[in-house]
């Protein structure tokens, strides 16, 4: 393997990797989360990359995350659409973690799409539910920027004020009451795992304002504004989280509320996107 001094380079030659693969120069990167990964088989005249052939690049072993960069088109949409990502549970740091995101933008990718599954602390919600995040809570304890600045990359101290934009929030609730869909929007707690939370955490959490809990996104989201993407966040609530309802929490029930919702997200994803792609031209 090419060894290169800065991720900078690394996230280029990455990026440069994965474009020579295809005619596509999408604008608008997609993140699948557990049990979501089936989006990407939606794409037609796909370029299907493995995780581990693409130089840099991080490894997904977490079940249900098929490790796989998909650019290929929906409905015309050029995408490219990681199907599955890392966690620090994993072993990765908060920078590994996000570097995908790193290598997306270099590929000109101008807004950022992420989904997961969360545990709902928020009893409005239920099983199934989809929700835009509108905040975070960073609990990881780590943050993807700690250590030298690039500012290639970005500003040293990027404003997290508006980190999932305004905007994109507002057109994926217009979709959702065109779909007939509800749709809630939360705070999303992020924590490292990989075992579930106990009900006193929860009880914490719920202290401190969150509504969903879960072991991923928040550093993708961090390197994303970094970089200066438009970033939508939609979490799939597939279990209650622990103490909510005294039911316990297993990971088989995370990928298969997963896959019942898939049919909605797709709908929802089909409806917004073109209008996220319509944003981003308008800008240019």
């Amino acid at each position: 393997m090419t060894i290169l001094s800065d991720d900078f380079a690394r996230a280029d030659h990455a990026a440069q990797f994965a474009l020579a693969r295809t005619r596509l120069r999408p604008r608008i990167g997609v993140v699948l989360g557990s049990g979501l990964g089936s989006f990407a088989d939606e794409l037609r005249d796909a370029a299907i990359i493995p995780y581990d052939q693409i130089p840099h690049f991080p490894r997904s072993t977490a079940i249900s995350h098929a490790g796989k960069l998909v650019i290929g088109e929906l409905d015309d949409l050029a995408l490219a659409v990681m199907q599955g990502r890392v966690h620090l549970y994993e072993g990765y740091s908060a920078s590994e973690v996000a570097f995908p995101v790193r290598v997306l933008a270099r590929m000109g990718v101008r807004a950022l799409v992420l989904t997961n599954a969360a545990g709902g602390i928020n009893p409005l919600y239920s099983k199934g539910a989809l929700v835009l995040l509108r905040d975070h809570i960073n609990l990881l304890g780590q943050n993807p920027l700690i250590g030298a600045n690039d500012a290639r990359f970005g500003l040293r101290h990027p404003d997290m004020t508006d980190a999932y934009s305004v905007r994109l929030r507002q057109l994926a609730k217009e979709e959702s009451a065109g779909l007939g869909e509800d749709i809630f929007e939360g705070i999303y707690a992020a924590v490292t795992g990989p075992s579930f939370e106990t009900p006193a955490e929860i009880r914490f959490l719920r202290t401190i304002g969150a509504d969903l809990i879960g072991m991923s996104t928040v550093p993708e989201v961090i390197v994303a504004r970094h970089m200066g993407l438009d970033v939508l966040a939609i979490s799939c609530v597939s279990n209650m989280a622990a103490g909510i309802t005294g039911e316990k929490i297993t990971e088989q029930e995370v990928v298969e509320v997963g896959q019942s919702v898939r049919g909605r997200l797709l709908a929802l994803l089909r409806a917004v996107l073109p209008r996220i792609h319509a944003q981003i031209a308008a800008q240019q």
